[in-house]
């Protein structure tokens, strides 16, 4: 039995998310039938993450389990011929049969853009959110660093989730523009559901004066949804790198 680590990136605007879903078609699932087509076998394939409805990933890691001995680069050549063009394998590696996806990752970067401009751009429609009043990056930023260490993050987590434990350490959160582009980055050992988007949308609320500046340590303290920004449109945010041990790291890239 090998167990399998693939690398995906994907374009979520006609997925339901990653995890199968009963009334829609998601990432996993298309998976799972190109896998099922290769090796004539349905594979269980465990995911990094749950990225939601229309958020995509650069980089995105699932494991399997596998009898078939077809070699790693083949596999890799055979699934990107059956997938939709929306998703490709970047990556295949035979790791250890205790390796998890979900549970042995390290960390995960996000990367969430908004096209910063009056006028829309086509070719960033499905990929960043478009927001025409100009936003100072470096304002943001400097608010963003009350995001940056040990915090409960309650406040920043969407109603619904079943999470109990929701502290999580974020090493970094940075907001920058490229051009017309302004890109939040935010790096964690772990995300709440809706976490990166509800800490957009807050941001860009701070930006709007419907919250007051130098207010998120307030709001993180608080520990309450309703007193953070909008959630900000799931079409911006991409699931941009995942972190495994240095071993495992070295041999994927």
């Amino acid at each position: 039995m090998r167990n399998l680590l693939l690398t995906l990136s994907y374009d979520g605007t006609d997925f339901h998310g990653w995890q199968v879903q009963p009334n829609g078609l998601s990432v996993q699932q298309a998976l799972c039938d190109a896998i099922e087509r290769i090796t004539g076998v349905r594979e269980n394939v465990t995911g990094c993450s749950r990225t939601d409805s229309g958020v995509h990933a650069n980089e995105f890691c699932c494991n399997f389990r596998t009898e078939n001995a077809i070699d790693c680069r083949r596999l890799m050549g055979s699934l990107n011929a059956v997938l939709p063009d929306s998703i490709a394998v970047t990556g295949c590696i035979q790791v250890p049969g205790f390796f998890h996806a979900r549970y042995d990752c390290r960390g995960k970067r996000y990367v969430y853009r908004v096209w910063n401009s009056a006028a829309r751009n086509p070719f960033l429609d499905r990929y960043s959110w478009h927001y025409k009043s100009r936003l100072d990056a470096g304002f943001l930023n400097a608010q963003a660093q009350a995001f940056v260490g040990t915090h409960d993050f309650t406040s920043f987590c969407a109603a619904g989730s079943s999470v109990e434990d929701k502290v999580r350490i974020v090493s970094s959160f940075t907001v920058e523009r490229q051009g017309d582009e302004v890109r939040f980055i935010v790096e964690a050992n772990g995300f709440l559901y809706n976490m990166v988007r509800i800490m957009v949308g807050t941001l860009i609320e701070i930006s709007e004066n419907k919250i007051e500046k130098n207010k998120l340590v307030d709001i993180i303290d608080i520990k309450d949804r309703k007193y953070a920004g909008r959630t900000a449109p799931a079409k911006g945010l991409f699931l941009d790198r995942v972190f495994y041990e240095e071993a495992i790291d070295e041999k994927r890239r």
